[in-house]
């Protein structure tokens, strides 16, 4: 017999939030958790968005909050403002009968609400790291009543370097709570977070439909950081995409990429943690109308993405996770279709390319970058294919009475159609076909390569008779991002006097430097935070107005300047 709500011992105010929502049977992580949370035990959740989960962990506080006491008793700590929202959105609607207070609070907005209603009396708090830390900082958060602590996406609180921040919250709130952690991945810092602050959790780990990649096609194409959106462009041009999905490592990232493609004529929308939930629908009913060809998205916000018929995901940024790579290609190649996924890679990530090969047990091939020539010939191929496709049709009518007009009236047949394909091909003019430069001799690989075969519209491979490992068992090491020159042509190291002690983050050096020098954020490459240190790799063609704005530099308040090591 299958479980059911009624089985949980709820409020009777819940069930009736429950019955009104028109939720009829717990979802399986909903299952797993509710009656372990029930029961007071710490629980580690490995799970999707989409499967329930917020709801697993809201109904169990929900149920043992003290609707007389105006403090602070619950706490979810979520890595986004968009997460924070839904979740505040999810514990309202389920709490409409009990009248519960829910405070949420985030950086980038006035304190002066989030202060009010937290004097006035707040049950339940939810909200990023970095604002919850404040608070609690100068004093304005009490967590000391806090009977339960919820850590949802840990694993995107540590790829966006949270998680010194989720232990000082954590140090701040009872031995005695309780303690949930909901995390798609689990790698070991995860895991080492679990051990530190849960007591004998309990493990729930649900199964999402199982990705099959190998309904997927799998391209790496090795590129310097700086020639990304150059190589992106080049591929848009060549591949047959009806829709496609890009991700990238930060939001900032997000939103330069998407105001790039739009430039070049390739309808671009982003999926960010700052749109509203209204905003979220609006833009995947535009992509799911074909109205935006492109999105592009964080790994936060592409949480709980289902959309049937993409034909292409775009690694512009190799994820941290190998897991969390196979989410992302899954979203291609569903429901019998195949699918593409293609991932551009800095030379010194071929390591990581092939964890991620062991891993998904398919191999990448690696793929030339198409040339300009090529280009132009995909170019004329598309325009005479129309030609002959109105040929065939033969329903130029106005258009055929019209070249009539103008050769009775003396204008050369040749002539005039020879003007009326310039302008076919007048936004060629607005698509000029970017340079690349050459990879570092030493990351060239000559003996696997795939190349574009026009006659087929696709990438081919001319060596697939040789294994992966062949092709990289002599590969040289990573090179150390400690040293003081970058390994990769064309890019520079600089170094600044701010690290870890200062609550460094690789987002706000990306924000400060590309938002003070105005300069794309793709033009900055690998960084590395040390404790009193950082480094960061930058193009050299942007070199000079970078160290030009050297008296400008700042990160939280601390002014800073780059220096080459």
């Amino acid at each position: 017999m299958s479980i059911q709500f009624e089985d949980f011992n709820l409020r009777p105010e819940l069930v009736q939030a429950i019955t009104a929502l028109g939720y009829t049977q717990p979802t399986p992580i909903q299952a797993g958790i509710i009656p372990l949370m029930q029961e007071g035990c710490d629980v580690t959740g490995q799970a999707q968005t989409g499967t329930g989960k917020t709801a697993a962990f809201a109904l169990p506080i929900l149920n043992r909050i003290d609707p007389q006491q105006y403090l602070p008793q619950a706490l979810v700590v979520a890595p986004t403002r968009e997460l924070a929202l839904q979740v505040t959105e999810m514990i309202q609607s389920l709490g409409q009968f009990m009248g519960v207070s829910v405070l949420t609070v985030y950086g980038g907005t006035s304190y002066s609400q989030q202060l009010n209603q937290l004097r006035r009396g707040v049950q339940v708090v939810v909200g990023t790291p970095g604002r919850l830390l404040d608070l609690v900082k100068r004093g304005r958060l009490d967590l000391t009543e806090v009977h339960t602590v919820v850590l949802d996406e840990a694993d995107e609180m540590l790829s966006m370097g949270f998680v010194e921040d989720v232990e000082a919250i954590l140090a701040g709130t009872s031995d005695e709570r309780q303690t949930t952690l909901f995390s798609a991945t689990l790698p070991p810092r995860i895991r080492e977070l679990a051990r530190k602050y849960l007591r004998n959790p309990k493990t729930v780990a649900i199964q999402t439909e199982q990705v099959t990649v190998a309904a997927t096609e799998q391209r790496v194409y090795y590129v310097n950081e700086h020639d990304k959106l150059a190589v992106l462009t080049r591929l848009f041009e060549m591949e047959d995409i009806t829709s496609a999905l890009i991700f990238t490592r930060t939001r900032v990232r997000t939103g330069e990429l998407v105001n790039e493609l739009n430039m070049r004529g390739y309808p671009s929308e982003a999926l960010s943690g700052d749109l509203s939930q209204e905003a979220r629908e609006h833009t995947m009913a535009r992509f799911r109308a074909g109205q935006v060809k492109v999105l592009v998205a964080t790994d936060v916000a592409a949480r709980g993405l289902d959309v049937e018929g993409i034909s292409h995901v775009f690694n512009y940024d190799l994820p941290e996770e190998t897991e969390t790579f196979v989410h992302r290609i899954g979203r291609t190649g569903r429901a019998g279709r195949t699918g593409v996924a293609i991932s551009l890679a800095r030379p010194s990530e071929r390591r990581q390319v092939r964890q991620i090969e062991q891993f998904t047990h398919q191999e990448m091939l690696e793929g030339t970058i198409p040339t300009a020539e090529e280009i132009q010939a995909k170019r004329l191929d598309g325009l005479l294919s129309k030609i002959e496709m109105w040929l065939k049709r033969g329903r130029a009518r106005e258009e055929r009475a019209l070249v009539e007009s103008l050769v009775a009236s003396g204008v050369d047949p040749i002539d005039m159609a020879a003007a009326a394909l310039k302008v076919a091909r007048a936004e060629e003019k607005q698509r000029p076909i970017p340079e690349i430069s050459p990879l570092p001799e030493k990351a060239v690989r000559p003996e696997r390569r795939l190349r574009y075969d026009r006659s087929e519209g696709s990438g081919r491979s001319e060596s697939r008779g040789k294994s992966q490992r062949e092709f990289t068992a002599h590969a040289k090491p990573r090179a150390s991002v400690r040293g003081k020159q970058s390994d990769e042509e064309g890019m520079i190291r600089l170094e600044m006097g701010l690290g870890k002690v200062d609550g460094l983050r690789p987002s706000d050096v990306v924000a400060s430097i590309a938002g003070t020098a105005g300069i794309p954020g793709t033009a900055l490459g690998r960084i590395y935070i040390q404790n009193h240190r950082t480094t960061v790799d930058v193009s050299e063609a942007y070199l000079e107005k970078i160290v030009s704005a050297n008296t400008k530099y700042k990160v939280r308040g601390q002014s800073f300047s780059l220096t080459k090591g």
